[in-house]
């Protein structure tokens, strides 16, 4: 347990060799600084996320004092009241309801129709790279990508997007570890403003609806015997833009990163383009987006023998998981022509993520841009961590063309 610590940037930078260390001492563990169960080992972690004693909420069936929690402080209400309306932190009968609606105006077509914008973007976005002869990956092509497809979907317009990015990432920050208060207020702030924003665009779309997704929404919340609320709404565009991108941008830069710390595969994968699909899916494996995901214990469990009393959370390791060698042959290496691949970097069970398929086309887009127009691509200076360990990203990732 020593070696597992968030917030050492050691840590932080390289997290797999502790993931080895919780795996080989055990099925489960309890860590003190954040009052979490952790489950580190892939078979568990796989079980556990299809386990309905097991919720993202307790509130559907506990008051918090029922749970024997504290309610959030009163100044943080406008994040929770956006956070709590959303699918990813509800249970059913509300989670299913509202992924029943929000499926029906994101689905496999909607999906394969935006493919050709999206290759068209990337090829832009990387044509503009090329012609610099370098820059920051992050900003000039792993960002942008996936904030104007999911804005694009949302119908959000383009003179409208430049505050989306800074809002998402304040508000993800309070889904790490132990927020610090000035987290707290600056997601917040950006939930106030992020909230009137669609307010003031769903109006709008209710008087001249598109072919957007949000108008998809209002069409299911005024058609349906079950139907979306204006705040289910809202809290669904906040989560789809969140988690559309914030995932899609790290699998980015962190997949370049790993391609350039191990120059054979990159190699292999600039000869033969037809490994791209498995290369994305052990891209996402190697180094998870997400390292970490939690739940409530809503009945007593027994993991390993060990008894996992209700009111208690648990962790769910994804990054080691996705590194346990009872699942994955030789998992410290990077093999991009690994064919059996079960991870887990987009969770499991019910709250599988939606937008799956659309971070598969966006991340094989821009890797295929990328191998096409700059073939020659190096790593110009060493990247810098960002000290998240929720959400695992780099600060940047500047590049050469050569």
């Amino acid at each position: 347990m020593a070696a597992f610590d968030p917030w050492d940037p050691a840590f932080v930078a390289d997290p797999y060799p502790a993931f080895a260390e919780l795996r080989a001492s055990g099925r489960v563990h309890y860590y003190e600084p954040s009052r979490q169960w952790l489950v580190p080992h892939h078979a568990d972690v796989s079980v556990l996320l299809r386990d309905r004693r097991l919720g993202r909420t307790y509130q559907h069936r506990f008051t918090h004092e029922e749970f024997g929690r504290t309610a959030p402080p009163p100044e943080h209400e406008p994040f929770h009241t956006l956070n709590d309306h959303g699918m990813l932190d509800l249970e059913p009968p509300d989670h299913t309801r509202i992924r029943r609606l929000v499926s029906k105006a994101f689905t496999p077509r909607t999906v394969e129709r935006l493919a050709p914008y999206v290759q068209r973007l990337a090829g832009e976005l990387v044509a503009g790279l090329v012609e610099a002869g370098g820059g920051d990956l992050l900003t000039d092509v792993a960002e942008p990508l996936p904030v104007a497809v999911i804005a694009e979907m949302l119908g959000i317009p383009e003179s409208d997007r430049a505050p989306l990015r800074p809002w998402s990432a304040d508000i993800c920050g309070m889904y790490e570890l132990n927020p610090p208060e000035e987290t707290a207020a600056k997601a917040v702030r950006a939930s106030v403003e992020f909230t009137e924003y669609l307010r003031e665009l769903i109006a709008a779309r209710r008087k001249a609806p598109g072919e957007d997704l949000i108008s998809g929404l209002i069409a299911a919340h005024d058609e349906d015997d079950d139907r979306l609320t204006e705040q289910e709404m809202i809290s669904t565009c906040v989560l789809l833009l969140n988690a559309g991108h914030e995932a899609t941008v790290n699998a980015t830069v962190n997949g370049w990163y790993a391609l350039f710390r191990n120059p054979d595969q990159l190699a292999a994968l600039r000869a033969d383009h037809s490994l791209v699909p498995t290369a994305v899916e052990e891209l996402l494996r190697y180094d998870t987006p997400l390292q970490f995901f939690e739940r409530w214990v809503l009945d007593d469990i027994e993991v390993a023998g060990t008894t996992i009393p209700r009111g208690a959370e648990i962790a769910m390791l994804f990054g080691s998981a996705n590194h346990d060698p009872a699942v994955f042959t030789a998992p410290e290496k990077l093999d991009l022509t690994r064919k059996d691949n079960p991870h887990i970097s987009f969770s499991a069970g019910i709250h599988y993520c939606i937008g799956a398929p659309l971070a598969r086309i966006e991340l094989a887009a821009s890797l295929t841009a990328l191998l096409t127009q700059a073939p020659a691509l190096t790593l110009a200076a060493e990247p810098e961590r960002r000290p998240n360990f929720v959400m695992r990203g780099l600060k940047g990732l500047s590049v050469e063309v050569g």
